[in-house]
């Protein structure tokens, strides 16, 4: 089997993970509504474990610090801008059916499985031992945060539906980034060494802007402290999956 292969093959199964929350359409509107900001919570937890303990790290192992630094502020300003711009756009008559913030969270999982596309592509360039292994890992970091992502979009106004739609598209990212760093794989480390940091950036402003607000709106202390858990317990995943050497 060719390296293009695996890389598309690889890539196309873990997107299909972005599926997950089908097993929620058979769960009645008002139940769903009930856990779907412990999603939210699952998801700001991965998003700011993922940055931190990710993305950064491996940024950092791949350029010099200050330009990690600079590109990550240039990333959250971006996301900034992006999201006052759709914000602009579509809710300027206070009648936003969905909120900016999970269009905002799937331009971020968007660039992140662009660069676990890229990831896998150079793993298996390597050696193709090494991007089976690699796939692995980046299949069982992802299950917890595509989770939350689905929650944020059904949470941010889309239809169950919609959601699993948005989510799969946004999922295939990874193929797209798989096949373009097969054919790019000399310049790949280049294009990582920007990437990395600017999608830390992004979830580090899609997590503390947007996503912890709406935890914050949680008037009970005891579903509070649920929620915090659950947003601690996404940083925590991510932390195991480093420390087991899975990242």
């Amino acid at each position: 089997m060719s390296t293009l292969l695996y890389i598309i093959l690889s890539t196309f199964i873990i997107s299909l993970g972005s599926l997950i929350g089908i097993f929620t359409l058979s769960i009645k509107d008002k139940s769903l509504e009930k856990v779907l900001l412990s999603f939210v919570s699952l998801s700001a937890g991965a998003l700011i474990g993922g940055a931190f303990l990710h993305l950064i790290p491996k940024a950092l192992s791949k350029s010099k610090e200050l330009n990690v630094f600079i590109i990550l502020l240039v990333g959250f300003t971006s996301f900034f801008f992006i999201e006052k711009l759709l914000h602009w756009r579509h809710c300027h008559s206070n009648k936003c059916e969905v909120h900016t913030f999970s269009q905002m969270n799937l331009i971020g999982d968007g660039i992140h499985n662009f660069i676990d596309g890229l990831i896998i592509a150079a793993s298996f360039v390597a050696d193709t031992r090494l991007g089976v292994a690699t796939s692995f890992a980046v299949a069982f970091h992802e299950i917890p945060q595509e989770i939350g992502d689905y929650g944020v979009l059904v949470y941010g106004g889309y239809k169950k539906y919609r959601a699993l739609f948005l989510n799969l598209v946004c999922a295939l990212t990874a193929v797209i980034g798989g096949i373009i760093g097969f054919f790019l794989s000399s310049h790949s480390k280049l294009a990582l060494s920007f990437l990395l940091p600017f999608a830390a950036g992004g979830f580090i402003y899609i997590a503390a802007s947007d996503l912890i607000p709406e935890m914050r709106k949680e008037k009970s202390l005891k579903r509070s402290m649920i929620h915090f858990s659950v947003f601690l317990l996404g940083i925590i995943i991510i932390y195991l999956f480093k420390f087991l050497g899975a990242d």
